[in-house]
């Protein structure tokens, strides 16, 4: 019997992720199989039965085999090797120090916690934010930044807000983002897309799209992009900034990844324009505890006013107790001593993941180079789709992204897989890209086993 039995079950994996079967199709008879695979009806039979007992399909008596309602895979919770969770690393994260942090705030701020504190954001937590930001080349007043409940609010209201240029339509990089997508869809705004490689974009394009398109504004990731890993150059930060303010084009930079900048030269497109044409934002769920639920927008003084409007329709203000205990971690230094450890922790787990990349993923897949942040993106051979390597690693307890839904349904790529390196252990990276080396090669070596104009016809 061999492996041949394993043969059957893979296609048939493959078959659930294509798509081509679905809950409830009949399967293809022992003999039909049996033929197909030129293999013994006992080898048929031992894959159905093992496909039956892992809860893919089941049987009935005298009609035949057939795929269950609903499949799924149930990893356990030991040996998981985990490239898709985004989360900051839980070994690294300053529980204790925030805890005596907490508490200070809860001392600190007692009144605020028992009220409706400043709709802008505390006062004090403002102030220390405002320093820190330089670190970041990002020089502002406390006066023009707003504290918003993650990230994620700060992109919803921006989308729904007015701007000052009086345009509708929101470009973005391709692929981006999934949350900004999903506000995007369900506010029902109008998205235009320009890609984005490793090399950048084209910025000619970029230029025609800014001149005919009545553009809002331009969302990107200046840096360890979400899921290529790419950065912008200084050198084309300067360029967008002037092709904004040349076509009147505001600039929304989400830059959540900025503090594992190694590259002590590299600025955000906020410092090539200050004066507000760039609306900065900083998050603290990727570096820090996504708990938190606090994010810095930095705002020209004239949007300020609008977007407060709108934040108040949602929360009426960000928690003060979160706001007060950040204060307390950042003014005690205990903030930049977490960072500057964290830094290295990211950096060597992206080397790692480099190597292994490069030494053990087979021809004609190809992978980003970023050099740091969370995200590296492998880019299948085009005739794999990434669904199909997503449902055999799961089966095998590795976990990673299909990068499909960072798409436009018009831009989309089946074929890129996207692998985070911040909540995998170090030991497990290389184990992990052996394992999505070697479902490429399955995938890849399918074809030459089974003729797909004879598989699976009903």
């Amino acid at each position: 019997m061999g492996l041949k039995y394993t043969e059957i079950m893979e296609e048939i994996k493959i078959r659930l992720a294509e798509g081509s079967l679905h809950a409830g199709d009949k399967l293809p008879s022992v003999r039909q199989l049996s033929d197909d695979f030129s293999c013994s009806k006992n080898t048929v039979i031992k894959a159905y039965e093992e496909l039956e007992k892992e809860h893919y399909i089941y049987s009935i008596p005298k009609s035949g085999f057939y795929v269950m309602k609903e499949f799924q895979y149930k990893a356990s919770e030991h040996d998981v090797i985990d490239f898709l969770s985004a989360g900051p690393d839980k070994n690294v994260m300053p529980y204790k120090d925030f805890q005596h942090c907490m508490n200070e705030a809860i001392e600190q701020y007692k009144g605020e916690l028992f009220t409706y504190s400043d709709q802008q954001g505390l006062y004090s937590l403002r102030v220390q934010l405002s320093k820190y930001l330089r670190n970041l080349q990002v020089f502002t007043q406390p006066e023009r930044i707003v504290i918003t409940s993650g990230s994620q609010q700060a992109l919803h209201l921006l989308i729904s807000m007015p701007f000052p240029n009086g345009k509708n339509n929101i470009l973005i990089e391709q692929p981006t983002y999934f949350g900004f997508l999903e506000s995007i869809s369900l506010q029902s705004a109008k998205a235009l897309a320009i890609d984005l490689t490793m090399e950048g974009i084209d910025l000619e394009r970029l230029e025609y799209i800014f001149r005919n398109n009545d553009i809002k504004f331009f969302y990107v990731i200046p840096r360890f992009h979400n899921p290529l890993g790419h950065s912008y150059t200084n050198k084309e930060k300067m360029k967008i900034v002037e092709l904004a303010e040349k076509y009147d084009v505001y600039i929304v930079e989400d830059d959540f990844l900025g503090d594992l900048d190694l590259n002590t030269k590299s600025d955000p497109f906020y410092s090539f324009d200050p004066s507000g044409r760039v609306i900065y934002i900083k998050s603290f769920s990727k570096v820090f505890l996504p708990g938190l639920r606090v994010a810095a927008v930095v705002l020209p003084t004239f949007l300020i006013n609008t977007f407060l409007r709108y934040k108040f329709s949602l929360d009426f203000n960000s928690s003060a107790l979160s706001q007060g205990a950040l204060e307390v971690y950042m003014k005690s230094g205990m903030f930049n001593k977490h960072l500057n450890k964290i830094k290295h922790v990211y950096k060597r787990k992206m080397d790692i993941l480099q190597e292994s990349c490069e030494l053990l993923l087979p021809d004609h897949t190809q992978f980003t180079k970023p050099t740091s942040g969370f995200y590296l993106s492998v880019i299948l051979p085009e005739h794999i789709t990434a669904k199909q390597v997503v449902l055999l690693l799961n089966e095998k307890n590795v976990f990673v992204d299909d990068a499909i839904r960072m798409f436009l349904p018009e831009y989309k790529k089946e074929n890129l897989l996207r692998l985070s390196i911040s909540q995998v252990e170090e030991n497990q990276i290389k184990a992990g890209v052996e394992q999505l080396a070697e479902c490429i090669a399955l995938i890849n070596n399918r074809k030459n086993r089974v003729s797909p104009s004879n598989f699976l016809r009903f």
